[in-house]
């Protein structure tokens, strides 16, 4: 019963939507390590402008806290693709593991 409602899921969601998803995916893995960039070199520029000993341990503390979460997320992702990926999909292309493959990893 729960086999035949994911096929049925996964046939009713549109390929623009699967589409949408992966670009969100692939986006996200490509702004969070330019964003966690430009967002140390500010924190850690103005702290070095300020020439204050305090300023400078807050900002590094800023910027380590933003490492660690852009991690998180980095992790987040990759242990999900790894998990849908490694599970083995039935022979008939049928089930919930094959409908999130192929939403994570929409290939047009």
């Amino acid at each position: 019963m729960f086999i035949l409602a994911a096929t049925e899921l996964c046939s009713n969601i549109p390929s623009e939507l699967k589409q949408i998803i992966s670009a969100i995916i692939t986006l996200i893995k490509i702004a969070v390590p330019i964003l966690l960039v430009i967002y140390g070199m500010l924190d850690l520029g103005k702290a070095v402008m300020s020439q204050k000993e305090d300023e400078i341990k807050k900002g590094q503390q800023t910027f380590l806290k933003r490492l660690v979460a852009a991690a998180l997320v980095f992790l987040v992702i990759f242990i999900t693709q790894f998990i849908i990926n490694i599970i083995p999909k039935g022979d008939q292309g049928d089930g919930f593991w094959t409908c999130a493959d192929e939403i994570i990893n929409y290939d047009s």
